[in-house]
């Protein structure tokens, strides 16, 4: 799980969300009103989605695991929990379809003041509640929130470990030749494109992981060499900032 930047919406369809709730206030909607109304607003979700899609890195990749194809739109707080919240630009995140109808479902943890326990990773960097184990591709929680986040979304789950330490190894090999074709002056062309298959790759949390690890003491033991570690200095692999 990485940080997701969440666009400005244009004028009209901010509108149009903005009615779409205004409509479910008035009634008193409750969830399965809500649901209704979300399944039949089409054209509405076909542009929400391809909003979605233009915040997630690489290849429309799921906002949660990273892995899978983004291919639904998840309410993070549940309509369930908030029906109202259903037309709420800063409630949709673009989900797989194991990660939203699998693993997170109607789930919402809350502590004991009704805050929410799940890390939003278009509100916040994850990464304040989740570290990444590189060589193994195994998330641990820094938080309570972390921990939840990982069991809820099931961040831990085998085929995503093997997938992220799989990705780490892939990852380094092309930062070194990144960094090889960014010293000719011949293959700049190259190192460009390079950089934008790292990032267009699944898993963009283990090179980000490993862009937060780079200024930390002992980072090119952790990370390879001092050949990545320059790499990683390359402002295109910045996606996060």
């Amino acid at each position: 799980m990485i940080r997701i930047h969440r666009v400005e919406l244009p004028v009209d369809l901010s509108g149009q969300l903005h009615d779409r709730t205004s409509r479910l206030r008035d009634s008193g909607a409750d969830c399965p009103a809500a649901r209704t109304a979300w399944k039949s607003a089409t054209t509405t979700r076909t542009r929400l989605t391809q909003h979605l899609t233009a915040m997630a890195v690489g290849v429309r990749r799921c906002m949660y695991c990273g892995d899978g194809l983004g291919t639904d739109i998840d309410h993070f707080e549940p309509l369930a929990e908030a029906p109202l919240r259903a037309f709420d630009w800063p409630n949709h995140l673009l989900a797989c379809s194991h990660c939203n109808s699998h693993q997170k479902r109607e789930l919402f943890p809350r502590d004991a003041d009704g805050g929410p326990l799940l890390v939003d990773p278009s509100a916040e960097d994850p990464y304040e509640h989740l570290e990444l184990a590189l060589s193994t591709g195994t998330y641990t929680g820094l938080t309570l929130r972390g921990d939840i986040t990982i069991k809820v979304f099931g961040l831990n789950r085998r085929d995503l470990e093997r997938g992220r330490a799989a990705a780490f190894i892939r990852t380094v090999s092309m930062l070194r030749d990144h960094a090889r074709l960014r010293q000719s002056g011949d293959t700049k062309e190259e190192a460009l494109e390079v950089a934008t298959s790292l990032l267009d790759q699944p898993f963009a949390d283990v090179l980000y992981a490993m862009l937060r690890y780079r200024d930390l003491p002992g980072a090119a033991q952790v990370l390879r060499g001092h050949e990545v570690v320059a790499a990683l200095a390359d402002p295109a692999l910045h996606f996060w900032s």
